[in-house]
């Protein structure tokens, strides 16, 4: 992709085709790398920060976030679960979208909410346009993210162990010494009440990018020990990183970066909680008091 910003909408078109390419339904991940393959985009675009104070997630984490909103607003895209979008059957049956016209009917939808708040008086809350949406959403991140920066590196480590138990994980230990190859920790996990395998992972409370090296090294710290890793970084990870933690004929390595670390807080309510709230909409039908 030619330039080093993206325009709001350029990712549209891309988003869609990346969850038909993937079946129907994908995960924030998996459409982040496939919309990195259909657009061809080096390492160096990738990495490329939207915010400069805000390191945690790149210029395309940002605008997919910002895509797949306006989508789910148009009305081709859904997301039943967290991190989780599906097409709808609009979407299943749309190829190509015109950019315009999406930012057209979500705004005609917003007007069409206003009115209906104004005409019924009453106080309360209306959905609002989808960039303030996205802005909130922001806001309490870049909260959460400062928070954790600020943690001590023990007690990120006692944090991510927290997390892991909470996630179904049994017997989790911090570990981390000296010449242990960077690992942090030990946690076992049962599949069925009945197997059971051993995780070690390692904490990087960082704010620049996990490369590859990192992924080898830990790696190599695994051997003899156990066919499962997990690396929690508060970071992001490079391409290489990923493909090497994915590379064939190695042990697998799965990789949370800071974006699916504060996910997973929300989720399971630690230190961020979450108030749903009922939108009621009224409509006054004149003709009732006039043929009463």
């Amino acid at each position: 992709m030619p330039g080093t910003s993206l325009p709001n909408t350029e990712l549209f078109n891309p988003t869609l085709q990346a969850l038909h390419s993937l079946g129907g339904s994908g995960t924030n991940m998996e459409i982040h790398d496939e919309v990195v393959k259909i657009l061809g985009l080096t390492d160096q675009q990738i990495q490329l920060l939207r915010d400069p104070g805000n390191s945690r997630k790149t210029e395309i984490a940002s605008r997919l976030a910002w895509s797949r909103t306006w989508l789910k607003r148009y009305g081709v895209i859904d997301n039943p679960r967290m991190g989780v979008w599906i097409l709808t059957s609009l979407g299943q049956s749309t190829r190509e979208l015109d950019p315009a016209e999406v930012v057209a009917s979500v705004a005609r939808r917003r007007e069409n909410w206003k009115y209906h708040a104004t005409s019924s008086r009453i106080g309360l809350d209306v959905a609002e346009d989808s960039s303030d949406e996205i802005e909130d959403d922001e806001q309490w991140r870049a909260t959460v993210y400062d928070l954790i920066l600020r943690m001590k590196p023990d007690a990120f480590e006692r944090l991510v162990q927290r997390i892991l138990r909470e996630s179904g994980f049994d017997h989790v230990e911090i570990t981390g010494r000296m010449g242990d190859g960077g690992i942090d920790g030990i946690g076992v996990v049962r599949i069925g009440g009945f197997l059971s395998f051993r995780v070690l992972f390692q904490c990087k409370r960082w704010k620049s990018s996990v490369g590859a090296r990192t992924v080898r090294d830990f790696r190599g710290a695994m051997m003899g020990r156990t066919d499962k890793g997990l690396i929690v970084t508060t970071g992001n990870f490079t391409q290489d990183a990923m493909r090497e933690a994915r590379r064939d004929g190695a042990y697998n390595i799965d990789l949370i970066d800071g974006e699916q670390l504060i996910d997973k807080l929300k989720e399971l309510s630690l230190g961020v909680t979450t108030k749903e709230f009922v939108v009621e909409e009224v409509t006054v039908h004149p003709d009732f008091f006039a043929n009463i």
